[in-house]
């Protein structure tokens, strides 16, 4: 009497495989093609499987966002750790560093930040992410050895008064419990609404970039970022040669 055929028992998969997976397939595909089904395949189990480690494609793609935001705050850090001890020089290095990644690594970009995250329109947006405290290190650095020209409150426009009280009142509550060498007496609107513009300015330059989205041809992208910078500068009032 023949034996009915035994199934192949489904491999033993960690947290780990899964999200190695994920990355190769964000990474190789763009975040379009990082569905269940595709990592699943590539791991050789079904796609119901991995609800075990995950509730939804949502869950794993948080995770993912995490994981790409250690990963690139690690590697600005360790960029900083090089440098001198002072606020100019690490936080241009920063911003630097952060154009790199993204050209570098265009769909995790997208996924981190330009793309909805849930509640969290826009992607990794606080300063107490592991990115984040990177570049609020050599800001507080900054804040704390140069008179840099903040706005004045009066010229905040009243519409953002509110928004921007509440982002200074969560910057305060979690420097008072982290380790951050910030001088919070220095975070008032005026810094508040510098840190959110520049962050913008920043932010918005290298997303034209990364997405081949500037309004004319531009044959030195370099020349083009360094100028921003240099322009940035000006704007918190840091004169003379800029260690851009």
């Amino acid at each position: 009497m023949t034996q009915p055929a035994r199934r192949g028992r489904m491999p033993a998969i960690h947290d780990a495989d899964i999200r190695r997976v994920a990355r190769t397939v964000l990474a190789e595909q763009g975040p379009e093609a990082l569905t269940l089904r595709a990592i699943a395949r590539d791991l050789g189990i079904t796609a119901p499987a991995l609800y075990r480690h995950y509730a939804s494609r949502e869950d794993l793609v948080a995770a993912l966002r995490r994981d790409i935001c250690v990963d690139l705050a690690d590697e600005l850090a360790g960029q900083v750790a090089e440098l001198p001890d002072d606020g100019v020089v690490q936080l241009f290095a920063i911003c630097k560093g952060f154009r790199r990644w993204a050209l570098a690594h265009p769909h995790e970009f997208t996924l981190v930040f330009a793309s909805p995250n849930g509640e969290n329109p826009g992607g990794i947006r606080q300063f107490d992410e592991p990115f984040g405290r990177v570049f609020l290190g050599a800001a507080g650095r900054l804040l704390t050895t140069y008179d840099l020209v903040t706005p004045s409150t009066d010229t905040i426009p009243d519409a953002l008064r509110e928004d921007l009280i509440g982002f200074q009142t969560e910057l305060l509550a979690m420097l008072a419990e982290s380790s951050q060498k910030f001088p919070a007496e220095k975070l008032d609107l005026g810094v508040a609404y510098l840190m959110m513009t520049l962050w913008a300015r920043l932010y918005g330059h290298v997303t034209l970039e990364v997405f081949g989205n500037y309004p004319m041809p531009v044959s030195d992208p370099d020349a083009l970022f360094d100028a921003t910078l240099a322009d940035l500068a000006g704007t918190i009032g840091l004169t003379g040669p800029q260690p851009l």
